[in-house]
């Protein structure tokens, strides 16, 4: 039997092709920056400065790629950002799963007055000096740690742990545990956690996305440049972009410099987007399951 096929209606068939182009041209407004950042860390540096750059290498060269890796600036500040996001998400997991359990739990007394003080939090701060004081005052400052603890919780993530744990992990299943002996620290290791493996792919990537592009607390509580993340040292490279001036004398040298400072960034964006990139197509199946079960009610 041939297949039935509902005929489409004259304002619904235009409906759809409005739609394919609109979507096509957003793909393509989207799709060409990063096209372009890619063909132009390929590309020769006379090449990029003369704008002969639009689609495809142009003079294909991988100078852009050896001189990021050459900068012992660049490999330290890869390895610390490294060390910052993998320490950090599991710092923030850690926290985030031990606020968001117990405060699933309906047996825990108080939990909405600890709820509420979380909340508050997500409305009011102390702003930027207190939290330098407070981080001062700790003796963080200058240190890895002035990176990983003042960020160690978010309330939100914790909203959506909490929520998830509520509408996933039925009360039933604790009872029997609870009727066999299983204490409450084993149960979230060896029952709650194994069944959450959707929501904390999700935080987690969350969480190591904001690590990967942190900058502005390196900029606030780190001096020590073999401290500072890879994000830092991009920033410093694309916005404190300066021929030295001792290099003026030398024009055709000032030049040089000049076309290997604009190449080496457009290297060094595509290097620090490509770890994310290829850790994303791992867990963006959890994306939906998880986001949208952890976020049906409060």
């Amino acid at each position: 039997m041939h297949a039935m096929k509902i005929k489409e209606a004259g304002a619904d068939r235009l409906f759809t092709i409005v739609n394919y182009c609109v979507l096509t041209l957003v793909m393509l407004i989207v799709l060409y920056p990063l096209v372009y950042v890619v063909s132009a860390s390929f590309s020769s540096s006379s090449a990029v400065l003369s704008g002969r750059v639009w689609l495809w290498p142009v003079e294909p060269t991988l100078d852009g790629y050896r001189a990021v890796f050459k900068n012992t600036m660049v490999v330290r500040g890869f390895m610390n950002t490294i060390f910052y996001t993998v320490a950090g998400t599991g710092i923030n997991l850690l926290f985030t799963v031990l606020a968001a359990y117990p405060l699933s739990r309906g047996d825990f007394r108080g939990r909405n007055m600890f709820m509420l003080l979380f909340v508050f939090t997500m409305m009011f701060s102390g702003g930027l000096i207190p939290t330098y004081l407070l981080v001062k005052d700790l003796g963080m400052i200058d240190t890895v740690w002035s990176m990983l603890i003042p960020g160690a919780l978010s309330v939100w993530n914790v909203i959506i742990m909490r929520t998830y744990f509520q509408t996933t992990i039925p009360g039933e299943l604790l009872e029997a545990s609870q009727l066999d002996g299983c204490s409450d620290f084993r149960f979230l290791l060896r029952i709650v956690l194994p069944l959450s493996g959707p929501i904390l792919a999700v935080i987690a990537l969350f969480y190591a996305v904001g690590h990967w592009n942190q900058y502005f607390n390196a900029m606030i509580f780190l001096k020590r440049a073999e401290l500072y993340p890879l994000q830092l040292i991009l920033r410093d490279i694309l916005v404190q972009n300066e021929i030295n001036i001792d290099m003026l004398g030398d024009a055709k040298t000032a030049a040089a410099r000049q076309g290997l400072r604009e190449l080496l960034k457009y290297s060094l964006i595509v290097v620090t987007s490509v770890p994310l990139l290829v850790v994303y197509p791992f867990v963006q199946k959890f994306f939906v399951k998880g986001v949208m079960i952890g976020s049906l009610k409060g």
